[in-house]
């Protein structure tokens, strides 16, 4: 994915590096902006198709009327007007409910007005999941009754802070909150894997689970990105790599593991392919067709690399299994460090990315493949220059 949320899901939406559609930084509480009407989204495509959408949780790329889910493609839309974080304002001793904004649970039908429904509290936080796995089964119950295709954007809570698990769970796993709230997030999916199940819907149903950025830094929970340093706000593999898992019966193998790359843009080619549905041929799509690999039909990705930026700052670019980094940083809280020469990390032999040069090998070959990289993407914003942030709804 992105290095932030905002970025990484309209990356996912639109198929396009989210430098192109404005949204390359994380939306906050009144800062207006998000995705424009010109963008097409994964939904508005599915639903011409005839398929029924649903978005649960959090969207996170428009916050005002035009930008909302359900102006976007989906036809129902439950979850925050921003971020989870938001539910903490409350317990906040200069926070003013009477002078300060409110955050809301709203909710939303294609063609209405969307509703907030009940205020964002740590409490309701905490719950909402249930709700979310009650809207989804009754979405995919009432789709399947109606013979149509379905496209659900289920958005789980958690891991995002405050991670806190529901009753059920509090003390489950014996390892505190941040362990129970694995068990309830991996409990919870596999209930709804097990309603595909029951609807018979199991067989001829594409799954993808993923994260949509690497692991929370703020204390008390921390995440941790295994073997790999770094958290979300950085351009370290820690920010850059989720765990992805695909499950397309009959049609991806099954207990088949890669480390090839694969981006967050290419789901949303992937999976409209799958559909038999049109990639749009009127804007620049980053997302290649990885069909053939998931499918076992060849072994490698059909990606080599891609860009990656913080914000409006490049901070790199992966090539295989090189990184070749301009701005390095560590963690969210770490400043920014301009390199006057670019590192160039072979990420085999340093995954933890503490060698700027693999000695004695420099690799400095690899800035051919990264320049192809970077000439591409600058040929294509000269074919279609990028859409600012906070651009006007009918940009």
């Amino acid at each position: 994915p992105e290095t932030q949320c905002t970025p990484s899901r309209s990356a996912l939406m639109t198929g396009r590096y989210s430098i192109r559609s404005g949204n390359h930084t994380v939306a906050l509480a009144g800062d207006g902006g998000g995705i424009v009407t010109w963008e097409k989204t994964i939904a508005e495509i599915l639903s011409d198709d005839g398929y029924a959408t649903s978005c649960v949780g959090k969207w996170h790329i428009g916050a005002s009327d035009g930008r909302w889910p359900t102006d976007n493609g989906f036809d129902e839309w439950y979850g925050p007007e921003h971020s989870y974080d938001e539910a903490l304002w409350g317990e906040d001793p200069w926070y003013n409910p009477e002078r300060d904004p409110k955050s809301y649970i709203q909710e939303g039908k294609k063609g209405q007005k969307v509703q907030p429904v009940k205020l964002l509290t740590r409490e309701v936080k905490r719950d909402l999941d249930l709700e979310y796995m009650q809207r989804s089964k009754d979405f995919i119950k009432r789709s399947t009754d109606n013979g149509k295709p379905f496209f659900l954007y289920f958005n789980y809570t958690l891991m995002h802070m405050p991670n806190d698990p529901r009753l059920e769970f509090k003390g489950k796993s014996g390892h505190g909150d941040w362990a129970d709230c694995l068990m309830q997030l991996d409990s919870d999916f596999g209930d709804l894997l097990n309603y595909l199940n029951e609807m018979g819907l199991d067989d001829n149903t594409i799954v993808v689970f993923s994260g949509d950025n690497g692991p929370e830094y703020m204390e008390p929970w921390r995440g941790d990105a295994g073997r790999f340093n770094g958290s979300y706000f950085t351009g370290m593999e820690g920010s850059l790599r989720t765990p992805c898992l695909v499950r397309y019966p009959n049609v991806v193998p099954e207990n088949q593991e890669s480390n090839e790359i694969v981006h967050i843009t290419d789901m949303f080619t992937t999976l409209i392919n799958w559909t038999g549905g049109n990639i749009p041929t009127d804007r620049v799509i980053d997302g290649l067709d990885q069909r053939k690999f998931f499918e076992g039909a060849q072994q490698t990705s059909a990606r080599e690399g891609f860009p990656y930026w913080m914000g409006q700052t490049m901070y790199g670019v992966k090539w295989q299994n090189f990184k070749v980094v301009f701005v390095a940083k560590e963690t969210f809280a770490a400043p920014e460090e301009k390199l006057a020469t670019p590192w160039i990390i072979n990420l085999d032999v340093d995954p933890k990315e503490q060698k700027p040069y693999d000695y004695p090998y420099l690799h400095s070959w690899v800035m051919a493949h990264v320049g192809k990289i970077l000439n591409d993407f600058q040929g294509s914003v000269k074919k279609e220059p990028l859409i600012p942030a906070g651009a006007v709804l009918d940009f």
